[in-house]
């Protein structure tokens, strides 16, 4: 479903189920996967690849080199970059630096993504941080610049000291900066 007072450029490719709501532009070279909600306002391309079943709220835009893998959320007029030092009077395309968000990776209202790094699975950007640096799979991050305060599950759900999950039951364990699922839980939790 693409709304009519979106424009969808072409050749772009746009997954069974997606919808495209009001005022968005989809640059030509695109693809989105299958059953994605792309908001109001948004602006994906050129040359952008979206997963299927990501969420991309309204007054998003993914820039030549962001790519989100399956399952992403880009929450309400979150920011990505795609140069470093730009100039307005000096072309700086040759610059673009690509950013990879991986499957499921939360990314709150208003947070800023520095191009050139790559989101873990299933990270959790809280609104308003600005990431400048690689995020770990599983990572809470917030603040300017963003840094991990926390743990966070498959599911969606902040890890207390114990790295149980309260939603799922899994079981995690901190190796080396990292978190590693030890046990699946018995609660019935949709692990995507």
């Amino acid at each position: 479903m693409v709304h009519e007072s979106a424009y969808v450029d072409q050749p772009s490719t746009i997954g069974a189920g997606t919808k495209i709501w009001h005022f968005s532009h989809v640059l030509p070279n695109t693809v989105i996967g299958k059953n994605c909600v792309i908001g109001q306002n948004c602006v994906l391309g050129p040359d952008v690849s979206v997963g299927n079943t990501c969420k991309i709220q309204n007054n998003v835009s993914l820039y030549k080199g962001v790519v989100l893998e399956d399952g992403v959320f880009c929450g309400p007029s979150c920011v990505f970059t795609n140069v470093n030092n730009p100039r307005a009077e000096i072309e700086r395309k040759s610059e673009y630096r690509q950013t990879l968000v991986k499957r499921g990776a939360t990314i709150g209202a208003n947070a800023t993504i520095v191009c050139g790094h790559t989101l873990g699975e299933y990270c959790f950007i809280a609104a308003g941080a600005v990431v400048a640096s690689n995020v770990p799979a599983f990572a809470l991050m917030a603040g300017v610049p963003a840094k991990r305060i926390g743990w966070m599950s498959h599911a969606g759900a902040k890890l207390g000291a114990d790295l149980v999950c309260p939603l799922s039951g899994d079981k995690y364990r901190e190796d080396n900066g990292t978190l590693v699922l030890v046990e699946q839980g018995k609660k019935d939790v949709s692990h995507g």
